[in-house]
């Protein structure tokens, strides 16, 4: 190869490339990675591909949001359209006077995952973000005012990312919520800013919840 020519790049058969970009479009996952993983697939057994393709399928198939949290349970066999609460949502010993307000499914995990936080949740399945034309309606907003007139929940904790979205996020809520005489609070970050929270070890999630001030 001349110096300074372009790096040759094999061109895959159609059906594996498309695969590749598949998987390429997953948080998080390169083009290596997903070359990687389009050759392990390809090598496999008709079985263990089989097992995959299941266990995708019942993302849709079986799971559903929770009525109250927007958490992920499964659905119901013997009544598929009854609206369902997760686990964490009916646990008798949760600190029903606290809410703590996250983006996503994925933060919620990772809270519960360091297993200091024992209140309830609520996702809000996005941020606002003008830019990308996520508005209010767009979140799960309503959804959450509609919960904050059960008289049990005393505080809300807004678990937002420190992004500039998730710190508007977090404004446009308080917002909302002071008037209801309810406290409002914001998670104390000892995280860089422009991180996200899934990616935070739980040391540090810890001891934000811990260190939390009112907002």
């Amino acid at each position: 190869m001349e110096r300074g020519s372009r790096p040759y790049r094999p061109a895959f058969p159609e059906p594996f490339a498309r695969v590749v970009e598949a998987l390429r479009r997953l948080p998080g996952i390169g083009s290596k990675t997903a070359t990687r993983l389009a050759f392990h697939l390809l090598l496999s057994s008709d079985e263990e591909r089989a097992v995959l393709t299941g266990a995708l399928e019942t993302l849709t198939s079986q799971l559903v949001p929770c009525r109250d949290c927007r958490n992920i349970v499964e659905r119901d066999p013997g009544n598929p359209e009854s609206p369902l609460r997760c686990t964490i949502c009916r646990d008798p010993a949760r600190d029903r006077a606290i809410l703590i307000v996250v983006e996503d499914i994925q933060t919620l995990y990772s809270l519960e995952k360091s297993r200091e936080f024992r209140g309830l949740y609520h996702v809000l399945e996005g941020r606002l973000s003008p830019l990308e034309g996520i508005s209010p309606d767009k979140l799960r907003i309503r959804e959450l005012l509609d919960r904050l007139n059960d008289p049990e929940i005393k505080e809300v904790i807004l678990a937002t990312s420190p992004t500039t979205d998730g710190e508007a996020t977090a404004l446009y809520l308080s917002r909302l919520i002071k008037p209801l005489g309810i406290r409002v609070s914001r998670i104390a970050f000892g995280i860089p800013v422009g991180l996200e929270i899934e990616y935070v070890d739980e040391i540090t999630l810890i001891r934000a919840v811990e260190g939390r001030h009112p907002f």
